[in-house]
């Protein structure tokens, strides 16, 4: 097991998981502290990396595309203070910071995880319900349906139309934007069979951002919608060819192309490396060796 234990978070590894734990520190952001407890599987993971700095380094992780509601749904727009998947390492922990780093590696080389996009969601998203309080208005959502409420700060021709409730079979997408610079940030809900042009401001299916702290909440009501929506990369077979189309029938595996022969002796090479450099031990060395060796 690996653990590095910092005043902005803890995050341990045991082989198959990775627990991300936010800090108390003030300085920990408060979407982080509302999301809480994150448990990655392995198999969500596409990389780690640490970088040194002169007051202190940064752990990063990289998930596959398709991986996570959450930045699906905010599309690489958080910041570095609000991203779970960073953490400041002090310069005296950065030795288990790069231990950890050299675990996660040898982990997703030995079971040999793909960087391929997903086509499910790898995690849960937040726990539903969930209200939040920003900007122009209050979304609610309870895994049904969506509920904007006006306050006293909304344009009157969008509060004109009253609180909204949408259900979640009529919405086809969500969007969340920070606000930055002088550009305000919003809230948005696309709806089926009523596109709309208008800015946020006007718009009865968005809440407009401000900038202020619990704008960044928002984007764990877009999260909580976007993981009960199709995935984007999720396969599409009309329902008719489902009923026509016969089953397949089962073949054995191909036989390695050129290209995959040699990838896959880069790949035992790799492993000799990790095994001399002591990152894997004997057992876990023969393990992936095998496991290559068969492919081959």
């Amino acid at each position: 097991m690996a653990e590095i234990i910092q005043r902005d978070g803890t995050w341990t590894f045991d082989g198959q998981t990775l627990r991300l734990v936010p800090g108390h520190d003030k300085s920990v952001s408060l979407l982080r502290k509302t999301l809480g407890e994150l448990a990655l599987p392995l198999e969500a993971l596409a990389g780690i990396a640490f970088e040194h700095g002169k007051k202190s380094g940064r752990l990063r992780l990289r998930l596959r595309d398709g991986a996570d509601p959450l930045l699906q749904a905010t599309g690489g727009k958080l910041t570095d203070s609000g991203d779970p998947y960073q953490l400041l390492v002090e310069p005296d922990r950065y030795g288990v910071a790069e231990y950890l780093v050299d675990e996660v590696r040898g982990a997703l080389l030995i079971e040999q995880i793909p960087a391929a996009p997903c086509t499910a969601y790898l995690l849960p998203g937040p726990p539903v319900p969930l209200s939040v309080s920003a900007g122009d208005g209050t979304a609610s959502f309870d895994g049904e349906r969506v509920r904007l409420e006006w306050n006293w700060k909304t344009e009157e021709a969008k509060s004109a139309s009253g609180t909204r409730s949408l259900a979640l079979a009529d919405i086809t997408a969500v969007e969340w934007q920070p606000a930055v610079g002088l550009e305000n940030g919003h809230l948005r809900f696309t709806v089926r069979n009523a596109p709309t042009k208008a800015p946020p401001k006007y718009d009865p299916n968005a809440v407009e951002l401000w900038g202020f702290k619990k704008d960044p909440l928002m984007a764990l009501v877009a999260a909580a919608v976007q993981t009960r929506l199709p995935h984007p990369a999720a396969p599409s077979v009309p329902a008719a060819a489902e009923d026509t189309q016969p089953a397949a029938p089962r073949t054995t595996a191909p036989a390695p192309s050129a290209e995959d022969h040699d990838t896959l002796l880069r790949r035992l090479r790799e492993l000799g490396e990790l095994h001399r450099a002591g990152v894997l031990t004997e057992e876990e060395f023969t393990a992936a060796k095998q496991a290559v060796l068969r492919r081959m």
